[in-house]
């Protein structure tokens, strides 16, 4: 049996300079050396040594749906959502309810919203 680590998630976004600034001012994340290579790749600290790398792919599509995303918990969802709101940006349950959390089974509070090439992102209290 492997005993593994999370380490880093990677998307590809058609701008990377519009996709740095919404994950700077939205999920407000520090950006950190692509150590790497020398390419136009962009790395940010999730914390805790994880990591999120946006690459560039300005000729490819992006397709995805809410299925594939990625979750980030903290405790002042109530808080993050005034944020999300003072930004101007949607935020939705799992059904598509706009302006409306989910609880789930386990009690656990969840909002979703999307970046600027449709990447979900879910924002939950499970800490």
């Amino acid at each position: 049996m492997f005993t593994f680590s999370f380490n880093h998630i990677a998307i590809s976004v058609k701008d990377v300079d519009k996709s740095v600034a919404f994950y700077q001012k939205v999920l407000q994340l520090e950006e950190i050396a692509n150590t790497a290579s020398n390419s136009k790749t962009r790395w940010f600290s999730l914390g805790e040594g994880k990591q999120l790398h946006i690459i560039p792919r300005p000729n490819e599509e992006v397709k995805t749906n809410k299925a594939v995303h990625f979750a980030l918990a903290l405790t002042a969802l109530d808080s993050f959502v005034k944020h999300l709101n003072t930004l101007g940006i949607a935020n939705s349950d799992w059904l598509g309810t706009v302006n409306k959390d989910y609880v789930r089974k386990d009690g656990i509070q969840q909002i979703y919203f999307q970046d600027p090439d449709g990447y979900w992102i879910e924002i939950n209290n499970a800490t």
